[in-house]
């Protein structure tokens, strides 16, 4: 019995000591608690798994990625920064240039009062003597129709009245005006030769002393030919003036002619080869060439002139040659004519200012000089105020109903 009971004895010791070494094992293990001062170590968050939110859904509307604005950015990547373009200029439409000398006979009259009425006044009078004959010459004369043309009418006049006797004032001025129309020539050829060859555009220089109004001459020039339904090229052969070609190409933008111009100083001649060249690229009707204003006593700049002539003509023939000349000079005028006539073949003359001189008879005189017919006058500031000229118009204006 007794060694029954000294079994049970040590079999609980051993259990018991078994155990006290789990609880200290156990024990050891733990770590020690965190000493004051010493920061504590937090875990990091566990990865979240698929499917997991990464945070609690908020109540807000989503936008798409085009909505978002990006940090720095004012605009999204593909945007274009949007350039002002100006206007278009304003394509005008020229008036019609049938009848427009009809239309501005008014400004003609007023200034050529003093050689119309002035010729019927005397005309009417009783007697008709010497006198009175040389005061009609004087009248001619001041008006620059010249001597030989002068001449001419006086005499016309003196067989007329003598032969018909009665002088009412109807007879008279139906008289006076027929003779005046002869006197002008009404069977010279007036027409502007712009019509398109074969191969290439008609072609038309515009020549002239300084200060005569080329360049506006040859921007209202475009204007009538465009007003005909002729289309246009503008060539800016004046390199000379600095605001020649700005000039020039304001004048074609304004009725869609193209304006073809280089550098200032540049060579004309060599403009006016690509005016043209650029005439038949574009298979355009007529090409106008503005050259520059020469003084007819400078024998380079009128050879240059010459130079340009035939510099174009390799492309195909020059159709007109238009003298400009400003009516207000009077008898200055028929010398620049001349020398103009020497070195070019001029082909028509265009009487600039005619609205504000007395001096209507030098459409006579520099006919009759270079025997080539006044085609263009120019009656005012206006664009459209540069008409063909018509003799019968222009007797009208001058004598009046």
């Amino acid at each position: 019995m007794e060694i029954v009971i000294l079994a049970v004895v040590i079999a609980l010791v051993v259990i018991l000591g078994a155990g006290g070494l789990v609880v200290g094992s156990r024990r050891r293990k733990q770590l020690p608690p965190p000493r004051t001062g010493t920061p504590s170590v937090t875990a990091p968050p566990a990865e979240p798994h698929v499917g997991d939110e990464a945070e609690a859904p908020r109540d807000e509307e989503r936008r798409t990625i085009e909505e978002v604005d990006l940090p720095g950015a004012t605009a999204a990547p593909d945007a274009v920064e949007e350039v002002q373009v100006p206007p278009a200029p304003v394509i005008e439409q020229p008036e019609p240039t049938a009848g427009r000398l009809v239309r501005l006979r008014s400004r003609l009259s007023r200034s050529q009062n003093s050689l119309g009425k002035g010729l019927l006044t005397l005309l009417s009078r009783e007697r008709l003597d010497e006198d009175t004959w040389e005061e009609i010459e004087e009248i001619l004369l001041t008006a620059d129709v010249g001597v030989a043309p002068t001449q001419e009418l006086v005499e016309r006049l003196r067989t007329r009245v003598r032969v018909l006797g009665t002088r009412t004032p109807d007879e008279l001025r139906a008289l006076l005006r027929e003779e005046l129309i002869t006197l002008l020539d009404p069977e010279l050829d007036r027409t502007l030769h712009t019509e398109s060859h074969e191969e290439s555009p008609a072609v038309l220089m515009v020549v002239g002393v300084n200060g005569t109004g080329k360049t506006t001459t040859t921007g209202k020039l475009a204007r009538v030919l465009v007003a005909d339904g002729h289309s246009v090229v503008l060539g800016a052969a004046d390199t000379f003036r600095a605001a020649a070609a700005d000039q020039l190409q304001t004048w074609g933008e304004r009725v869609g002619a193209r304006t073809v111009r280089g550098p200032e100083g540049g060579d004309p001649a060599s403009i006016a080869f690509d005016a043209v060249k650029e005439g038949i690229a574009e298979g355009a009707d007529a090409v106008l060439i503005d050259t520059a204003g020469r003084l007819h006593t400078k024998t380079g700049l009128m050879d240059e002139l010459g130079k340009v002539k035939r510099v174009v003509e390799k492309h195909g023939p020059v159709d007109e040659v238009l003298l400009v000349l400003d009516a207000t000079t009077g008898q200055n005028g028929l010398v620049q004519a001349r020398v103009f006539a020497e070195v070019v073949d001029i082909t028509g003359i265009v009487l600039t200012k005619l609205d504000g001189t007395a001096k209507g008879g030098i459409v006579v005189a520099v006919q009759r000089e270079l025997g080539v017919p006044v085609k263009l006058v120019g009656l005012g500031e206006g664009a459209d105020d540069m008409a063909p000229f018509e003799p019968g118009a222009f007797v009208d204006a001058l004598i009046g109903e």
